[in-house]
């Protein structure tokens, strides 16, 4: 007999102990989901409110911005934040700059993780374990300790004053996005690639037409972490590069904070300003972020 059939009692027919318990539980794991709804809601509320107000101070009037209640919903719209934002400081070019950098940041990262990753999980070369473990054990080598030693090496080169400093590393590989897509490459079978060694491939081709079209989750959550730290980057640019025609949002905001502390308004149109690619690069990528993070790190 089904459970539907068994919920149907006739009147006065006692319902049998075990339906008791099976709904009980049924009704508890709908508790539970709700809870969990609402905490998470909750959560969510309190991580964006920030961000509501920067917008919401972003087309106020300087007078509005303090006021007590707050007003959410600025009365009147001060449509020329935007615009004397922009002219203050040469914010185009910052933008551009930025957009430079964490663009060909995120190609090299690409480039030189997914090839150094392919060979971590697939080649069989003597020594490959140590090589790992001593690529991993760079995470835990903290960035002052290379400081200083990355800016004689590129004072030497006469990188300084450049964006070289900014993007060429990124060519040169990184442990965290090697870790990511080797993780993720693991996941994939070893049968595949000999399968095409069989039928004549060469190891190229095997990256090239297998591993890469199925890492495209892989490489999307690389590619979106990229992005965003070299767009939120402000030591490194700081370091490197002086003039004004150089400096990267991130250092333009810092120089726009210094100048027009006050000016609330226009500090937070430039933030708005500020976030809108990296939230664009995540809108456009998030599908294949998610499917990333729940895949990397499943092992074969």
């Amino acid at each position: 007999m089904s459970r539907a059939e068994l919920s149907v009692s006739p009147p006065g027919e006692k319902i049998p102990w075990h339906l008791n318990v099976w709904q009980s539980r049924k009704l508890q794991a709908r508790l539970s989901a709700v809870v969990g709804h609402i905490i998470l809601l909750s959560g969510a509320l309190t991580m964006i409110i920030p961000f509501i107000w920067m917008l919401s101070t972003s087309f106020k009037a300087p007078g509005d911005t303090f006021v007590y209640p707050p007003k959410w919903i600025p009365d009147p719209l001060v449509w020329e934040n935007y615009p004397n934002m922009w002219e203050a400081l040469p914010f185009s070019r910052f933008f551009l700059n930025s957009m430079k950098i964490a663009s060909l940041s995120t190609i090299g990262q690409l480039i030189s993780c997914s090839l150094g990753a392919f060979a971590f999980s697939v080649l069989n070369f003597r020594g490959r374990n140590v090589l790992f473990l001593a690529l991993l054990a760079t995470l835990m080598v903290p960035y002052q300790v290379t400081l200083i030693p990355t800016f004689i090496l590129f004072s030497k080169l006469g990188w300084v004053g450049t964006h070289l400093p900014l993007w060429v590393p990124a060519f040169w590989g990184g442990a965290f996005g090697t870790f990511l897509l080797r993780q993720f490459y693991l996941t994939i079978p070893l049968d595949l690639a000999e399968s095409a060694r069989i039928d004549g491939a060469n190891i190229f081709q095997i990256f090239r037409h297998i591993y890469l079209p199925l890492s495209k989750p892989a490489m999307a959550t690389l590619a979106i972490f990229t992005f965003m730290w070299s767009w939120n980057d402000l030591l490194n640019p700081l370091i490197y590069v002086s003039e004004l025609d150089q400096l990267t949002l991130t250092v333009g905001m810092s120089l726009f904070q210094n100048q027009y502390g006050g000016k609330w308004t226009l500090m937070m149109a430039a933030a708005v300003v500020s976030i809108l690619p990296i939230l664009l690069v995540f809108f456009l990528a998030q599908k294949y972020f998610i499917q990333g993070i729940a895949l990397t790190g499943v092992k074969r």
